[in-house]
């Protein structure tokens, strides 16, 4: 997968933001993908609202148990902290621009519901023309692009708002610990490398022992054993989809010896490796015999 990634949330803005109902929301980031052959991805979260838009290609978007559909202009908008994925269609692959704004999320009418899909296929050029400048500018940086991102974000969301068919209320996003925060992203990002308490409590720059704790406040779980989780959640998907042996996935993913993977595995799952691996190849012949 490549992708183009522009950090923006951190810098101050010039703007007075007061008296404007949407000036809370602020731009964190805005990212352009697109899907190849040696990309998958796992699920995962963010502490602020994420705004993906589908520029062309065929794909799935995944929320726990629920798999989406996903094409040319779909706009898919998902609430802080809802675990989600996407994945492409090899033949057709994804495209998309992605917002990442902290200050808001959205409430999607009688629909109690999480995330929204719309389509904008009549107002693809408007839509467009403003994700393009903002990533324009975001890469550029020309003097004055912070206060252009964020009149930018707030003009694409009022058109957000007026296209919709359901009622959506903008509220206060619930504040995330910065340095939990970046810890988290850190291993999301780096999951298969080394990553020791030491280095996360580096990143963040805090003392380890506040960062264990403050970590399981927010998240309800250590660092180490949010990086063990989503490591085997990423082995999940190669147990599945490919034929690599226990040791391969152990060194694919991090771990310190296959026996230490096979451990963590038993103990997140209540079953081997091997054992999910024979569950879900039955279950897949099962459904091909059921199409048949």
């Amino acid at each position: 997968m490549s992708s183009s990634r522009y950090d923006i949330g951190d810098r101050p803005s010039g703007r007075s933001r007061a008296g404007n109902n949407l000036s809370g929301a602020r731009l964190l980031y805005v990212t352009e993908a697109h899907f190849n052959t040696d990309w998958h991805s796992t699920l995962h979260s963010h502490p602020c609202t994420e705004l993906f838009y589908c520029i062309r290609g065929i794909g799935e978007f995944r929320m726990k148990e629920q798999v989406i559909p996903v094409g040319s202009d779909d706009m898919i908008i998902v609430n802080p902290n809802i675990e989600h994925t996407e994945s492409s269609i090899t033949s057709n692959p994804l495209e998309y621009i992605v917002l990442g704004i902290d200050g808001l999320d959205f409430s999607f009418g009688t629909q109690n519901k999480d995330y929204a899909i719309l389509n904008y296929r009549e107002d693809r050029s408007e839509i467009t023309f403003f994700l393009r400048t903002l990533l324009r500018e975001a890469g550029e940086n020309p003097r004055g692009w912070e206060d252009v991102c964020q009149h930018l974000l707030e003009v694409l969301l009022t058109l957000i708002l007026r296209h919709t068919h359901f009622t959506m209320q903008l509220e206060p996003t619930r504040r995330t610990n910065k340095e939990c925060a970046a810890a988290r992203r850190y291993i999301d990002e780096h999951f298969a490398e080394s990553i020791t308490l030491d280095l996360l409590a580096d990143i963040a720059h805090v003392n380890k022992y506040y960062l264990v704790h403050a970590f399981n406040k927010e998240y309800g779980v250590s660092p180490i054993n949010y990086l063990i989780e989503r490591r085997i959640r990423e082995s999940k998907y190669l147990l599945e989809n490919t034929d690599y042996s226990l040791s391969q996935i152990s060194h694919l993913l991090g771990f310190s010896s296959p026996s230490y993977f096979s451990q963590s595995f038993r103990r997140l799952t209540s079953q081997s490796p091997m054992e999910y691996r024979k569950q879900c190849r039955l279950a897949r012949e099962h459904a091909q015999k059921s199409e048949k």
